[in-house]
């Protein structure tokens, strides 16, 4: 699988599934953009990254519009267009029952997770319908499809990105831009440090497979999609849950 040519623009592209992805993609021959909100982190990344091909990258807070307006530009200003976008990124937040987490608590994942992916699909599809071409591949979650208890505000983000994902499908299903989502159990990365270990074993509890996920794992579905290869899917929830999704 190649994608020799193309260039792909990774949120949260410095830690964990982003991180994995951009070395995916690189192998596979694209020239990529992180996108993160930490500096420190883009530029470990980038030097653990450094041999494997062309890496730019920008500092952004997804959660707000002039932010992501002003990294967009600079990205396309770069490369002239975008190609492929993995919107990533994302944060679990506090564990929690839903009438004990404050509205701040609430929002903070809810504007990382689901605000930032319409922001950065606002940003870049225009440039996509112009080139005749693009791929889109969200990232939301499993519990997006069945809800986790003590995560009401990260189970509702990432449903809300399946339907957002089901609804651009259909909005771009007439052009060359295909748009799906990747639903992933609970994945080998850092966002675990975010939850308490209850929660660990309740998500582990539920997977057949009886093993978490490795980012490496998710990052080959990601780069599947973001190819040629995938041309009669779109807006479509595709599972990597090692069998806990029932649907």
């Amino acid at each position: 699988m190649s994608l020799q040519g193309k260039t792909a623009l990774v949120t949260g592209g410095a830690r964990g599934i982003g991180f994995a992805t951009v070395e995916r993609l690189l192998k596979d021959g694209a020239r990529c953009v992180i996108w993160d909100r930490d500096q420190a982190a883009i530029d470990e990344a980038k030097a653990k990254l450094d041999g494997l091909g062309e890496i730019t990258s920008d500092t952004v807070e997804l959660a707000k519009p002039d932010s992501v307006d002003a990294a967009a530009g600079q990205a396309l200003g770069r490369h002239g267009h975008i190609d492929i976008l993995v919107n990533n990124a994302g944060i679990a937040g506090v564990n929690k029952m839903l009438w004990e987490c404050t509205p701040e608590e609430w929002r903070d994942v809810m504007d990382i997770d689901l605000y930032g992916v319409f922001l950065c699909c606002r940003a870049f599809v225009p440039g996509m319908l112009e080139a005749g071409w693009g791929r889109i591949v969200n990232v939301a979650s499993i519990a997006g499809k069945e809800g986790n208890p003590t995560a009401s505000h990260y189970s509702a983000a990432k449903a809300g990105v399946i339907g957002l994902t089901k609804s651009l499908g259909k909005e771009l299903s007439d052009t060359n831009v295909r748009v799906n989502c990747i639903t992933p159990a609970v994945i080998e990365t850092e966002i675990l440090k975010q939850c308490t270990q209850a929660h660990i074993d309740y998500m582990l509890s539920k997977i057949p497979m009886g093993r978490v996920g490795q980012a490496a794992e998710v990052a080959a579905m990601i780069a599947w999609l973001s190819s040629d290869e995938v041309s009669f899917s779109t807006g479509a929830v595709f599972d990597i849950s090692g069998g806990r999704a029932t649907y």
